[in-house]
């Protein structure tokens, strides 16, 4: 039996290390992955990438996790931090949600999307302008 955490965690470190055995027992059969650009990965797909040799990492770690946990199901959204290339480009910062489901005693991920942070590292989207206050006259 595993818990929401504990699941996150070994996702994180078998992703860092491109382990694609170890993250296929994470994912559901009919796991979807979305990048921050809105294409769509199956499981074969999302595990084909990490054994490509395409995909390096520096660094991965999870940040600013939420967990919301209803019956069978939860919904976690994060901030992933990373530092690697995608076929020689660099990894974006992105903020993520991973859906996971019960199966049997175990939690499973569903699905993930990622999606750019304004103004982060690797995001082709600039940060906000601030907004000056008005001036009075």
């Amino acid at each position: 039996m595993n818990t929401i955490e504990s699941t996150l965690t070994e996702w994180a470190d078998a992703e860092r290390r491109s382990d694609a055995g170890r993250t296929a027992e994470l994912l559901t059969e009919d796991f979807l992955g979305v990048g921050p650009v809105g294409f769509q990965l199956s499981k074969d797909a999302w595990l084909q990438r990490l054994s490509d040799g395409q995909l390096h990492y520096d660094a991965l770690v999870l940040d600013e996790v939420t967990i919301r946990e209803h019956p069978g199901s939860a919904m976690v959204v994060a901030r992933l931090d990373v530092r690697g290339t995608a076929r020689g480009n660099p990894l974006p910062t992105t903020r993520s949600s991973f859906h996971l489901v019960r199966i049997g005693d175990d939690w499973r991920i569903a699905g993930i999307q990622h999606s750019f942070i304004a103004g982060a590292p690797g995001s082709p989207v600039p940060a906000p302008r601030k907004q000056r206050p008005p001036t009075s006259r």
